[in-house]
């Protein structure tokens, strides 16, 4: 499940942020903007994906989305729920057309602005430049 969501990650940087990115295991200890989604497979398996961005990524992207240099960070939540709606979404399409894990997504909710210390079963690291994106899933 984490690889289809890691592909489209990988298409959100290529497409939308348009700069050289690199994939990394471990998780490091950072203040991050927290997000999830919660997914059901097609067969009855749940589970939560965490979506967790430096605010350097955030405010990254909404310069991109909103032509923001400096946003508020009521605006840098909402980037972080945006990105996570748009990596997920992306991924189920991925999933969808390759017949591989079909599942339906949930709304996604703002969690915390803190180190990123949620339970996961995968995770894997992002980066932009100085800025990264922890994806993470768990099952539920």
């Amino acid at each position: 499940m984490l690889n289809i969501i890691m592909e489209a990650s990988q298409n959100f940087c290529i497409h939308q942020i348009r700069l050289p990115h690199e994939i990394h295991d471990n998780i490091t200890q950072m203040r991050t903007l927290i997000a999830y989604i919660d997914i059901e497979v097609v067969g009855g398996k749940k589970y939560r994906v965490y979506i967790a961005v430096t605010s350097g990524f955030a405010q990254r992207i909404s310069t991109i989305f909103l032509e923001e240099d400096e946003s508020d960070e009521e605006t840098l939540i909402d980037m972080v729920l945006e990105t996570a709606n748009l990596i997920v979404g992306s991924a189920k399409v991925l999933a969808q057309e390759s017949d591989r894990h079909a599942y339906n997504m949930s709304t996604p909710h703002f969690e915390k602005i803190d180190n990123f210390d949620f339970q996961y079963d995968e995770a894997k690291i992002l980066k932009v430049e100085n800025d990264e994106i922890i994806i993470a899933i768990k099952e539920l």
